[in-house]
């Protein structure tokens, strides 16, 4: 009893109240609300104690490389403790790892792709070779249209006699514009002869004006043959070397459907085992693609080529007009049918001068 007495008068010496100050409290208080007040100081008391540490760690900086966790709580025994810089090592690798792998494997899956695309042109390459090689010496069976081969043919041959029109035409263009400028220099000498030569100024004069005059009419018929030179090389240069373009890639087209064609029999003909069929099997496919290529390949061209002959009807006939015109004209010192030709064809001629630059590109 004196005990439990000495006990309550010990607790009871610890006055504190809700804010932490120094106070008193009644006698009249139990033990329970004795014991809830010592656990009450206990707890402010290890509060306050954390807030100092804090402080002094924020105080002092802690170095994160030197920082443990402590995984069992604050003021727990050193087992458990892994140092931060193990971990942050540790994660860093892991990352590095993965780029690592990451970046192996796009490199792997672009080297494979590449790897089978190589493997694919190579393998057509081959078949290609081996139909070329065999339809040369005869061995190997080659697929013709005969009407689309003779428009191919006719257009080839078209192409060879317009272009020696084009070389004869730009000859006689080269050949009439020295013929002109010597004309006007030879005017312009009689014109001065004329001022220098009283005896002589009505004849040398007549033939300055003679001169200018035939000078002029050749500018204008050069221009009349410039337009059907740059009208025919478009027709030969852009026109028709677009649709032979298109027949180069139609009969790239026909030797490999042939090639593939010629490699599906030849494995039909073999054995008729699993590996064989399967091999069978994944050459009718590819056969039918190129099969596909090579019929809408050959669509393209009969549509091109006859297209092409409609246009060439068109411009020649326009061309081959406005030539014959315009040179008649000429030689027949005809001026105003000269003119009227190029104003019937819409040809408009530049002006002396025009072909130089301005002052203002010149500076």
């Amino acid at each position: 009893m004196t005990d439990s007495i000495m006990s309550k008068a010990a607790t009871m010496e610890i006055p504190i109240n809700s804010n932490g100050d120094t106070g008193t409290l009644t006698e009249d208080d139990s033990l329970e609300q004795a014991a809830k007040l010592q656990w009450s100081l206990d707890e402010k008391v290890g509060s306050s104690r954390g807030t100092r540490d804090l402080q002094q760690v924020m105080v002092s900086g802690p170095n994160l490389n030197e920082t443990s966790i402590v995984s069992g709580g604050y003021g727990g025994t050193a087992e458990g403790i892994i140092p931060t810089s193990s971990i942050k090592g540790s994660n860093m690798h892991h990352s590095s790892s993965s780029s690592s792998m990451t970046a192996e494997e796009t490199t792997r899956g672009v080297a494979v792709e590449k790897l089978e695309t190589v493997k694919k042109w190579g393998l057509n390459t081959y078949k290609c070779t081996k139909q070329m090689i065999s339809e040369r010496f005869g061995r190997g069976s080659r697929t013709v249209d005969l009407e689309l081969e003779a428009q191919i043919e006719v257009l080839r041959d078209t192409k060879r006699k317009y272009e020696n029109v084009l070389r004869l035409a730009r000859a006689l263009t080269n050949h009439f514009y020295n013929m002109v400028q010597t004309q006007h220099a030879l005017g312009d000498t009689f014109a001065d002869l004329s001022q220098k030569s009283p005896e002589l100024r009505d004849e040398f004069g007549y033939n300055a004006e003679t001169q200018k005059l035939l000078c002029k009419n050749g500018e204008t018929l050069l221009g009349a043959i410039n337009f059907f030179v740059s009208s025919i090389n478009t027709l030969v240069n852009k026109t028709m070397e677009d649709t032979l373009m298109t027949i180069k890639m139609y009969e790239n087209a026909r030797l490999e459907y042939d090639a593939y064609r010629s490699d599906l029999e030849e494995l039909s003909m073999g054995p008729r085992d699993a590996v064989a069929m399967a091999r069978i099997e994944a050459a009718q496919q590819q056969y039918q693609v190129q099969k596909d290529k090579y019929e809408r390949l050959r669509s393209d061209v009969a549509i091109k080529l006859k297209f092409l002959e409609e246009n060439k009807v068109k411009v020649m006939h326009k061309q081959l007009l406005l030539f014959h015109n315009a040179i008649s004209a000429y030689f027949a010192g005809n001026q105003q049918q000269l003119e009227q030709t190029l104003k019937q064809f819409n040809v408009k001629l530049k002006p002396p001068g025009a072909d130089k630059p301005s002052w203002l590109e010149e500076q």
